[in-house]
């Protein structure tokens, strides 16, 4: 996934993949930099600027590949240029971009079994849940707590909307050899028998710390689509029913829909035509587009 640049800065953030073999650890001990991490880079000479990992050792497929949102606000009493992402580890980070300091990491899912928390220097403090021969239930699941789907911030609200994924799975181990062309997992992950998937619209508060409201989906279409959010205090989203959707960005309340009839795997933008603004999405294969009043 592409990363973020700060033009002030001149400085470019990019998120890492995982380490390889995916479930087991055995053939690559420590925290195996620079994976699962966000780098601060250089663009003129790539020269990396600082780091910050999100999941040591990762054992669980947690790549930190999400969209790093930058954002500039006072911050806990004093100005901040803050980068912002939801995790697919289950936790929100919040970090100085000027120097990777880490200021706070919020759990934004409730199936979380990992992790105890995030220690006051960003590390996770670890469960001792791992895969395993037989089989062990891992939360967030294989495809994360959040993932590709784009997040997005209103300067007006001060709050970043990105959508979640309350899942878990069953994580195996069998250690591998490495083969050229090959795939490197180190066995596999199935869904946990029982468990019931659930995608929720969260609209996180930096003022607060806190989570101003939540909007769960209904469907079982498993929507890729991220976020757009407007001055208008609209967010728009594609939905797992297969509808783009609209909230009221200070509540969450649902205000309009448009069922697609197509899988929603792109995010929604917005643009402005001839004076009249427009959203639009990509749904299977057609755009859809809508004016606004």
């Amino acid at each position: 996934m592409p990363g973020t640049y700060d033009p002030e800065l001149n400085t470019l953030y990019w998120g890492t993949s995982n380490p390889a073999p995916d479930f087991d650890g055995g053939p690559r001990p420590g925290d195996d930099l620079y994976t699962d991490c966000v780098l601060a880079l250089d663009p003129d000479t790539g020269k990396l600027k600082w780091y910050f990992q999100f999941t040591p050792h990762d054992l669980f497929d947690y790549d930190a590949t999400e969209t790093p949102v930058l954002i500039d606000l006072p911050y806990k009493g004093r100005p901040r240029k803050l980068l912002v992402q939801a995790n697919r580890n289950g936790f929100l980070y919040v970090l100085d971009r000027t120097n990777g300091e880490f200021l706070s990491a919020t759990q934004f899912v409730d199936r979380l079994n990992w992790a105890k928390e995030i220690d006051a220097h960003g590390r996770p403090v670890l469960t001792g849940v791992r895969p395993s021969p037989e089989g062990t239930e891992v939360c967030p699941g294989f495809a994360g707590a959040t993932n590709w789907y784009s997040p997005s911030y209103n300067p007006n609200t001060h709050q970043l909307y990105f959508l979640a994924l309350e899942d878990c799975g069953t994580f195996f181990l069998k250690p591998e050899k490495f083969a050229e062309g090959r795939a490197y997992y180190a066995t596999g992950v199935r869904h946990s028998r029982g468990a019931k998937s659930e995608k929720i619209l969260l609209a996180y508060d930096l003022d607060t710390g806190k989570f101003a409201w939540k909007y769960p989906q209904a469907g079982e279409r498993d929507s890729a689509a991220g976020t757009v959010s407007t001055a208008a205090g609209l967010v728009f989203f594609g939905d797992n029913a297969q509808a783009l959707e609209a909230v009221d960005a200070k509540t969450g309340s649902p205000l309009w829909h448009f069922t697609t009839g197509q899988s929603i795997h792109a995010s929604p933008m917005t643009y402005a035509a001839l004076g009249k603004q427009y959203v639009a999405i990509a749904a299977g294969t057609d755009i859809f587009s809508f004016a606004l009043p």
